[in-house]
């Protein structure tokens, strides 16, 4: 298992394949609000299984100190083998690389344990954001 920064060409095509697959095909997210202005400035991760794209990401900072994971998914025949983890850990080592000791998501509701299971605390009411029920969840680094 291999998780990396997205430098080159097709590693950013391999990113937002995954999300296509995860996000618009799987979870029914209109492709205008999955793809965003954030793409451009963001710093984006993929994950390979031997050299097959399987997991994806996308990490911002915020003017209030936070180390913003967004966009992260994993194809679902790569669900539950702890691909999730590694990349949130390759974010979190980057976000802390970074000089910022916040981290802050917006977890699908149905993805929050395992956030929690990370050291990820709700801060937020349940909220709607491309028609699926979020939470926000923070951890300090």
């Amino acid at each position: 298992m291999l998780v990396k920064t997205a430098l080159t060409p097709e590693e950013l095509q391999d990113v937002y394949h995954i999300r296509n697959e995860v996000f618009v095909d799987e979870q029914n997210v209109p492709p205008e609000e999955e793809i965003d202005e954030f793409d451009k400035t963001a710093t984006h991760f993929i994950a390979y299984a031997e050299e097959t794209p399987v997991a994806a990401a996308r990490l911002r900072f915020t003017e209030d100190g936070y180390g913003k994971l967004e966009r992260i998914c994993v194809l679902k025949s790569q669900r539950g083998k702890a691909i999730g983890k590694k990349l949130m850990q390759k974010m979190e080592e980057e976000i802390t690389n970074q000089d910022y000791h916040l981290a802050k998501l917006n977890a699908q509701t149905h993805a929050q344990l395992f956030y929690q299971k990370l050291g990820y605390e709700v801060t937020s009411g349940e909220f709607m954001d491309a028609g699926i029920p979020h939470v926000t969840m923070i951890k300090k680094l």
